[in-house]
């Protein structure tokens, strides 16, 4: 019996040109769970229509936070576009959390917002409406398409640089330049 491939988790996929899926061009994704059943990760350069504010205030959350309350959230894929996905550093556990990485964790449960709300959140937290999700084998099969790069991930791509620095930047980190890929504009 062979033994499943290894795990894609704490990897990133650079969306390559060839992938022409619109809800996943040119995108950044953070595979947060690989397994045998499939995956799941969080689409990290792609701004949403709405403000942690906003979210917040449909959460029925305040926050004196003026600089929080203007964060972008982001649009994490296409799958369950309405719950929250907060990705984060810090060693607290909340009530529905996947741990990513050493350091990196997925949370899903309300307290993690209540506990940013009231500024007692993780450092570095991102905040995205949405997941992407693959079934069994079908990453393995856009890898093998050409769909995709992978690259490590590190805190900061996913919480520091812009977010529309990030796919170019993702590229760089295993020194691929993304626009002699592609007719990407602006660029000589």
């Amino acid at each position: 019996m062979t033994h499943a491939p290894d795990t894609l988790a704490n990897q990133l996929l650079i969306a390559l040109p060839a992938l022409d899926d619109p809800n996943f061009a040119r995108t950044v994704a953070l595979v947060c769970q690989h397994d045998g059943e499939g995956a799941m990760g969080v689409v990290v350069n792609r701004a949403s229509e709405y403000t942690l504010g906003e979210v917040l205030q449909q959460m029925e959350l305040d926050t004196d936070d003026a600089a929080l309350r203007e964060c972008v959230v982001l649009s994490g894929g296409p799958v369950h576009p309405e719950r929250g996905f907060v990705l984060h550093d810090g060693s607290r556990h909340w009530d529905s959390t996947l741990e990513v990485a050493d350091n990196l964790y997925l949370t899903t449960s309300r307290d993690v917002l209540e506990a940013m709300a009231a500024g007692k959140g993780p450092e570095h937290a991102v905040v995205a409406l949405g997941c992407a999700g693959w079934g069994a084998g079908q990453l393995e099969s856009e890898l093998a398409d050409n769909s995709w790069l992978t690259a490590p991930a590190d805190a900061e791509l996913l919480f520091a640089l812009p977010l529309e620095a990030r796919w170019l930047a993702a590229g760089g980190r295993i020194g691929v330049d993304m626009t002699r890929l592609t007719d990407y504009s602006g660029h000589a």
